[in-house]
């Protein structure tokens, strides 16, 4: 096993082909290789990834179980903000990546290593996201991305060069169902993209879809759930279907909302978006949980929050899941915005009651402590303190900026 000649490096470590070769690759050019995994909720089995490093040559190998710093910092904080980049994608694989940089940094500056590695492709976005990671938390650590190497990715331009290579060091492969696609999971989702997915026009396969049944077979009953917020915060889950059933933990509050999810069908989408680096990319989602969290959200906001406070976080969201999705977590505007974020949920504190019936999920009512909503001045059937008659000037007013508008309008017109 070497010691390395050319320094310490600190690899995040997947235990799939590529970073295997990766690692292998490292271990060739001189570098003492460690290997860190983060345990985000993925299937994997993390035991006999540990083993599979070592036998390679890895020096030590770290496996560190993320999923309830996951959810409270991160998930969470989308969550209050209502994150949804382009309008659609709920941001499971941008969420998880400060988290996973975070903790490589924090073991590799311990461990003394001079460098840190990953796996992702020179064309993506978790290359920037990773990197900017990286170097805010540290910024005098040095980066190795093999994949935008020209001595590694010329030497293994595609899989069989990597399969000959694995074969060559004695890299266990284990072959499994071949799948026209690659993906990422983490516990708040899954994304599956590549393959046959790169034509827009592909209906992607119904086997494709992991985490959700298809909404046409999900339940025929539908099930009804109250989530308590604190501070825009999921605090806890009620099943008013299956009687007695309560979650107040986060991870298990989560987790437990994604198996209701993956059960009704909530939760999949299929977008063209826009990668950070210029490119466009098809993708494929499925966000059982959050999907769940994010409608119940919204709509305490709308109970409780001021209507200019609400517009103007509405912004905010838009510009937040921007940031989060081209990887600058750790950044002054991310901070600044999430600061105001926190702010406005003071008072997103309440109840919301939801149908979760074949892929939808329905508000079928909400309560607050701190609800803005005054039911006799919203009556029809009764005045409240709100007198009617003074709608006329705020009428009269509101019009005068288009009397002048069309004024002006006319004028221009006339004058052609």
């Amino acid at each position: 096993m070497t010691t390395g000649t050319k320094g310490k490096v600190l690899l995040a470590y997947s235990g799939g082909l590529d970073t295997s070769c990766i690692l292998a690759w490292l271990i060739d050019q001189g570098y003492e290789v460690m290997a860190y995994m983060a345990n985000i909720g993925q299937e994997e089995d993390f035991e006999a990834a540990q083993k599979k490093a070592l036998a390679i040559g890895a020096t030590k190998v770290f496996v560190e179980d993320l999923r309830k710093e996951f959810v409270e910092d991160l998930v969470w904080a989308s969550i209050q903000a209502n994150c949804l980049y382009e309008g659609v994608y709920l941001l499971g694989t941008s969420l998880a990546r400060p988290v996973i940089c975070r903790k490589q940094i924090e073991i590799a500056v311990r461990e003394g290593c001079d460098y840190v590695s990953h796996g992702c492709t020179g064309k993506g976005n978790d290359q920037v996201r990773f990197e900017l990671g990286y170097y805010a938390l540290k910024p005098t650590i040095k980066v190795i991305a093999p994949w935008r190497d020209p001595a590694f990715y010329e030497r293994f331009p595609g899989r069989p060069a990597l399969l000959e290579y694995a074969a060559e060091k004695g890299i266990p492969v284990f072959q499994t169902a071949a799948k026209p696609w690659s993906t990422d999971e983490n516990l708040y989702h899954i994304s599956f993209e590549a393959g046959i997915l790169e034509d827009p026009n592909v209906t992607p396969p119904t086997d494709m879809w992991k985490l959700t049944v298809d909404p046409e077979d999900a339940p025929n009953t539908p099930e009804r759930i109250a989530v308590h917020f604190e501070n825009g915060k999921p605090v806890k889950v009620e099943n008013a279907t299956d009687k007695g059933t309560v979650y107040t933990d986060p991870l298990e509050l989560f987790l437990y909302l994604n198996q209701l999810g993956r059960k009704h069908g909530i939760g999949r989408i299929d977008i063209v978006e826009n990668r950070f680096i210029g490119i466009k990319s098809r993708g494929c989602y499925e966000t059982p949980g959050g999907t769940i969290l994010r409608a119940a959200h919204v709509d305490l906001e709308g109970l409780t929050l001021d209507r200019e406070v609400r517009r103007l976080k509405d912004q905010y969201a838009q510009r937040l899941s921007e940031i989060i999705y081209n990887g600058l977590w750790y950044s002054p505007e991310r901070e600044f915005i999430m600061s105001s974020v926190e702010y406005s949920q003071k008072a997103v504190n309440g109840v919301v009651k939801l149908k979760l019936y074949k892929g939808n999920v329905i508000v079928e009512g909400r309560s607050s402590p701190n609800s803005l909503y005054d039911e006799k001045i919203a009556s029809m059937d009764e005045a409240g303190g709100f007198n009617p008659s003074d709608s006329e000037g705020f009428i009269k007013i509101q019009s005068i900026r288009l009397r002048a508008y069309m004024t002006q309008k006319d004028l221009l017109q006339g004058g052609r």
